[in-house]
């Protein structure tokens, strides 16, 4: 009797998963890969697995992906210690290398590795391979720490056309050489945008936009620009996710449909949040129709 009725649950699952399947069926979602779903071997198997699934199912999958913990392991281990000024890493020229080496190297060719190791086809891409990731110094205290001023999407449509997730390291480079730390908030929106992506997902380590910070039941679902402006304003949205939000609407801004801001710590958050009625997280949209709510 359990057996049918586990049955019967995955096929109103399937169900409820088709009208999603259809809507995604060869159109472009960027994750944006980072926070404690990163750091747990277990959900970094299962978000891998949620990436293949939704390649298995037609959706052309883009993995944006940071990985500041290890950069800060590393930096420990050569005995150099870790800088911030307003949330971001000062980049000496040592300090980009080690990027560079660990996000290209170490954590991207893992995430590669995963996903193939789930029956996936992936490829790593760093942002300075086919200057994908154009950027100039964006503050002088900082060091190399990029500001992007363009993006060379070419490598990665290249990608998705031959059927890969094309996995890409943020980090930037300018027409002299350099090598830019870049936010891969930042980057995941601008990858995106020049993708006219119909989806833009960003990981991350809440629940998503809490109208209060101490309970998780205060959730607001949907948001649009002049919300998101008047939270903000408000304090609602303060700290760190203030930037984060800021990402989020230059991805509309430059031509992506629908943003979220999910919790990477809960397993299968992405498909939770693209194949289920309810989603997960928070949804992000340009304006309104009237028919949205907002909790």
């Amino acid at each position: 009797m359990d057996i049918s009725i586990n049955n019967v649950e995955r096929a109103q699952v399937l169900t409820e998963a088709l009208p999603y399947i259809k809507k995604y069926y060869g159109k472009v979602v960027v994750v944006k890969y980072g926070g404690s779903a990163m750091l747990n071997d277990e959900l970094k198997k299962a978000v891998m697995g949620d990436l293949v699934l939704l390649q298995l199912i037609g959706v052309r999958v883009v993995l944006v992906h940071g990985g500041g913990p290890e950069i800060t392991q590393m930096l420990g281990r050569i005995g150099k210690q870790s800088v911030f000024v307003d949330g971001l890493r000062v980049t000496d020229g040592e300090t980009a290398e080690i990027v560079q080496m660990v996000l290209s190297g170490k954590v991207g060719k893992g995430l590669v590795n995963l996903i193939e190791l789930n029956g996936g086809k992936a490829v790593g891409l760093s942002g300075a391979d086919g200057h994908l990731i154009e950027a100039e110094m964006k503050d002088e205290r900082l060091g190399f720490v990029g500001e992007v001023t363009k993006i060379n999407i070419e490598p990665v449509t290249v990608l998705l056309e031959k059927g890969y997730i094309p996995v890409i390291s943020t980090v930037g480079c300018d027409s002299r050489g350099n090598i830019y730390n870049i936010n891969a908030d930042t980057a995941a929106a601008r990858i995106a945008g020049a993708l006219n992506a119909e989806s833009l997902l960003s990981m991350t380590d809440t629940p998503g936009i809490l109208r209060d910070f101490n309970d998780h039941d205060s959730l607001i679902r949907v948001v649009d620009i002049p919300d998101a402006e008047k939270l903000m304003k408000d304090g609602v949205i303060s700290g760190g996710m203030i930037p984060k939000v800021g990402c989020c609407i230059d991805a509309l801004d430059c031509g992506v449909k629908k943003v979220f801001i999910i919790d990477g710590r809960v397993p299968h958050s992405i498909l939770i949040e693209l194949l289920t009625d309810e989603g997960i997280g928070t949804m992000f949209i340009r304006q309104r129709s009237g028919g949205e709510g907002n909790e």
